[in-house]
């Protein structure tokens, strides 16, 4: 369907709404109740691995090594004493203690400490296995210094139990949740956690207690969700609020488009409660998103309303004209906003088919409100628009002169400009550090920055070893490549600690040969090395034995390499580097490593290559759609350019600026796409009128654009990068990069619209008919 024939039918639809205005009110309100009732059945997940698709090769591989050894989802309750010291007879109290309480938490299936750590020494022939610190208050002061010895120097303790200078130690809770309700069951596993820190911390209030671990980080991902929606999205509202009143200047009018907000955001909500979807941080940013979006379907129709009205239109024929002239407009640009949040459904993260979802929801009910609910409001509601003249006008008109006169050398200036920002686009660098979504007024990334500066937290790689026979971890060329592979990763810049089975069979060899330091090495007999593994093994108290380090058959090992807080490319370049190892020094062992730290560092990079065909296919669909609605290939051809470079321009800045792209940036393109395409829509959509219904020359066309859409295209532009901004103030990194990136970009899309666009389309358009 052409402009005029959508305006014909535009103008029946109008007169419909009009007739039946408060028919379509009361269905409005019905509507809003139903869909938002669904509201009710909306829930937060607090599993990080909602991030990963079930086909993510990581994830997958990540879950297989769970299910061949214990799980080693965890808590870690670390303790700095402010003695300064760990070694203490009060110090060492609380941490017994601690360790006793916490195998009450539920779901806990072992916990670790500096007091619980299996001891072994020899008694004569015989191996003695016992808690390194048994009674604290009696210790004297010799065994003070005793333990603190065997800690320092205790490969499976120093670094991860306790830190080299004995200022700080941890409680590792490791939980296994049964799965059948993760968010509940993580929620209760937290709160006894917290019941039993501050209960913990009343008793000692002369030591610093900080949380860290997966569990933890999974209670963080809920409280980032809930904090932005309590805070950024009033915050919003009451700016996109201010900021229609002070351009609409009408108090009626402005309530009609807050009322399509809210509905929208209701509506759009509910929706997602009755599919079912659960909301995660990045989801949750959807009504922030819908709120911003959705205020310009509105102005649109609003300031074209206000117009007629002012030009001596009653009420009733307003509605229909502003309808008549922006229905095509507003219909396009919501499809195209509607394709490109689509489009986030090829994301590799699931938390942005939700947002991308959530939001295509929202945006297809504000054009259904905007076209059905405004105008039957507007067509009651008295409203009466201030009188203005016409020099409120003067300098869009006069933009319109400039732009034309100096049509050639902002054509010249605008390519060179916007293809030169977009050539520094390659200096950005995937890179993420997933510890750092957080920011550091959130109380998760303060406790897991400080317990990473004395021990180590959330960051670690699994190796799953197999030596390819039942009971071959015994075997000692087994054994030795299992050992060079551990102290190679000891010698990695970033690696903090590594647990391996060979440390526990050094110290027992040690232990056999009457504690020699001489013998602190691999036993050189497979069946030695088995003996002493079972010896070891029927020794060990309950829930400590050494499932979690060696497979049910005994053919397999599991290697942990716990590390600082790396960056993505850091990250990635250890797994490389150790695969590459294995492969030249132990190519039997070869394998990957596995954990949430390689997967979080993978899906970055995966998921750009996802979007970038995402982004593709919203492009090619965007650009049909324009060429049909438009009639003219050469019209949509034309329009790519200013929906395109926009994006590329941000993300030319961005690598000057800033140079790291992670996660949240990964889908701007494909979500801004649809966003900035609106612009062009509304000004195609009014020179192509003009040109069609008016007869008009190309340059008289242009300045009939400006005239007629300039100053909601700028209205609307300020709307929504306020709403982005409001965003871009999130603590959660992957909101607030995400807000501020698809800010830049709907800024530089006006800046197009506003001097590329009308000279492309002089330079093009011959004067013939179009």
């Amino acid at each position: 369907m052409n402009p005029v024939q959508g305006g014909r039918a535009a103008a029946r639809w109008a007169e419909w709404m009009v007739c039946w205005r408060w028919a379509v009110l009361l269905l409005t309100l019905i509507a809003v109740a139903v869909l938002g009732s669904g509201v009710r059945f909306l829930s937060f997940t607090n599993d990080y691995r909602v991030f990963f698709s079930k086909e993510n090769p990581s994830l997958t591989a990540f879950e297989n090594l769970q299910d061949t050894y214990t799980r080693n989802d965890n808590v870690l309750i670390m303790l700095l004493p402010r003695s300064g010291t760990v070694f203490d007879r009060r110090v060492l109290q609380a941490v017994r203690e601690l360790t006793e309480k916490a195998w009450q938490v539920p779901y806990s299936s072992r916990v670790d400490s500096l007091t619980n750590f299996q001891h072994t020494w020899a008694d004569g022939d015989d191996l003695m296995v016992e808690d390194l610190v048994d009674d604290p208050a009696a210790l004297s002061d010799a065994d003070l210094e005793r333990i603190r010895d065997i800690a320092v120097h205790e490969p499976l303790l120093v670094n991860r139990i306790v830190a080299p200078d004995g200022r700080a130690t941890g409680v590792n809770i490791t939980i296994e949740l049964p799965g059948k309700d993760p968010t509940r069951e993580g929620k209760e596993v937290m709160a006894h956690v917290h019941r039993l820190v501050d209960e913990m911390r009343a008793r000692y209030p002369d030591i610093d207690w900080y949380l860290s671990g997966i569990v933890v980080m999974n209670e963080a991902f809920p409280k980032a969700t809930q904090s932005d929606m309590k805070q950024l999205v009033p915050l919003a509202f009451l700016a996109i609020v201010i900021g229609l009143w002070l351009f609409l200047r009408t108090a009626l009018g402005t309530l009609g488009v807050v009322l399509v907000i809210l509905f929208s955001i209701v509506m759009a909500m509910g929706s997602a409660g009755w599919l079912g979807i659960r909301l995660t941080p990045p989801a949750a940013s959807a009504p922030t998103l819908i709120l911003t979006l959705a205020v310009a379907d509105g102005v649109h129709f609003l300031l074209s309303y206000l117009f007629a009205m002012r030009h001596g239109a009653d009420r009733h024929a307003a509605v229909v004209e502003s309808l008549r002239i922006n229905f095509h407009p507003i219909f396009l640009t919501s499809l195209t906003t509607v394709i490109g949040f689509l489009s986030m459904n090829f994301s590799d993260a699931p938390p942005f088919h939700d947002l991308g979802n959530i939001v295509a929801m929202g945006v297809t009910w504000a054009f259904v409100l905007s076209v059905t609910f405004l105008p039957a409001w507007a067509a009651v509601m008295p409203i009466r628009p201030r009188a203005r003249k016409e020099r409120n006008h003067l300098w869009i008109d006069g933009l319109a002169d400039f732009v034309i006169r100096r049509r050639r050398p902002l054509l010249v200036g605008g390519l060179v400009l916007s293809l030169g920002l977009s050539a520094f686009v390659p200096r950005n660098q995937l890179n993420d550090v997933f510890v750092h979504y957080f920011d550091e007024t959130m109380t998760f990334r303060q406790h897991a920055d400080m317990v990473d500066k004395y021990l180590a937290g959330l960051y670690f790689i699994d190796f799953s070893l197999d030596s390819g026979e039942p009971g071959g971890v015994a075997d000692p060329e087994f054994l030795r490549q299992v050992d060079d592979f551990a102290e190679w990763l000891r010698r990695q810049p970033g690696v903090r600690h590594v647990a391996s089975i060979t440390d526990v069979f050094k110290r027992l060899n040690r232990n056999m040969h009457g504690d020699d330091p001489a013998w602190y090495r691999l036993p050189e007999q497979r069946d030695l090395a088995a003996q002493y593994l079972l010896l070891y093994e029927m020794s060990l108290p309950y829930g400590l034995d050494l499932n979690n380090q060696i497979n049910v058959d005994k053919s397999a090992t599991r290697l942990s390499a716990t590390l600082d807080i790396l960056s993505t490319n850091e990250v990635l370049d250890l797994e490389r580097r150790a695969e590459a190892w294995l492969k030249q020094h132990a190519p039997k062992l070869a394998t990957r490593g596995a954990s949430p730290t390689i997967m979080f560092a993978n899906i970055g990079k995966r998921n750009i290559r996802s979007m970038l065909l995402g982004t593709t296919v919203a492009l090619v669909l965007i650009s049909l759609v324009l060429v049909f609605a438009l009639r003219s290939l050469k019209l949509g051809l034309v329009s790519l350019l200013p929906n395109l470079l926009p994006a590329g321009m941000a993300f030319g800045i961005w690598g000057l600026m800033v140079g790291e792209v992670g996660l949240a940036l990964s889908v701007v393109t494909s979500m801004s796409l649809g966003i900035v395409v609106d612009d062009t829509v509304h000004f195609l959509s009014k020179y192509v009128r003009a040109r069609r219904e008016q007869h008009l020359a190309p340059a008289e066309a242009v300045r009939y654009a400006f005239h007629n859409v300039g100053v909601a295209l700028f209205v609307t532009t300020v709307v929504l990068t306020a709403g982005f901004l409001v965003l871009a103030t999130s603590h959660f990194e992957l909101n607030s990069t995400m807000g501020l990136m698809t800010a830049l970009t709907i800024v530089l899309a006006l800046v197009l619209d506003f001097f590329l666009l009308p000279p492309l389309l002089l330079a093009t358009d011959k004067g013939e008919t179009i």
